[in-house]
């Protein structure tokens, strides 16, 4: 029966790969990877031979027709990104949005996201909070930071190490100095790391401290 198989991989830690995906990713008929290479060395290490095509942001509207055609007759197709659950800040919607409009089933596995491990360990309230990715690098930053001034739920943003400085300041002037916030970064890997307290002590600790490796910026909410 066609399916497409939405399989979560490790953010860092290869141990974080589950069972099931393991099972999932030797079964199916064909793996559709954001990057070839790099998903290339984690199927090697779990000794899985199954063919792989790419399938990332810049040709994802050109591949999806072919992959939708294979599934329609009967294949089914596993969906990895380089690190974590295909979608998230990743590509993944278009093909999961035309094998739903094509009456394919889509099922997506559990598994490793960076943003929920640092959101826990943040030690900022959880109970609610809004997930805002990437922001824009330029045409309309300002503008979302302008909306999300009033936000009263926890924030989570993703960042590169070399915008981080930029962001925190920016996040600073926006949300205010004492704001508290956390920065998590190399989550589950060897070097991981969670500096937290306000955006003033963030900025002062990164100026000192170039930081390295993917990073997730959780960010408290408007008090009332």
């Amino acid at each position: 029966m066609s399916k497409l198989y939405v399989i979560p991989t490790p953010i860092g830690n290869l141990e974080d790969i589950t069972f099931r995906a393991v099972r999932t990713l030797k079964e199916v008929d064909f793996i559709l990877a954001e990057d070839t290479r790099t998903s290339g060395k984690l199927l090697k290490h779990l000794e899985i031979t199954t063919k792989m095509y790419a399938h990332h942001k810049f040709n994802e509207h050109a591949s999806v027709e072919k992959v939708i055609s294979r599934l329609a007759h009967g294949e089914t197709a596993a969906l990895i990104s380089d690190a974590g659950t295909p979608a998230i800040s990743d590509p993944g919607y278009l093909v999961v949005r035309n094998c739903i409009d094509a009456g394919i089933a889509v099922e997506c596995l559990p598994g490793p996201t960076a943003f929920v491990p640092a959101l826990v360990t943040a030690g900022l309230p959880n109970d609610k909070f809004c997930f805002e990715g990437f922001l824009p690098v330029k045409k309309g930053r300002k503008t979302r930071l302008e909306f999300l001034q009033n936000e009263k739920r926890t924030m989570v943003f993703y960042e590169s190490p070399h915008r981080l400085l930029k962001t925190l300041g920016q996040f600073s002037e926006h949300f205010g100095a004492d704001r508290q916030a956390a920065v998590c970064r190399e989550i589950s890997k060897i070097h991981e790391e969670t500096v937290r307290g306000s955006l003033q002590d963030l900025v002062a600790h990164f100026s000192d401290h170039p930081p390295k490796g993917e990073i997730v910026l959780i960010v408290n909410g408007q008090k009332d």
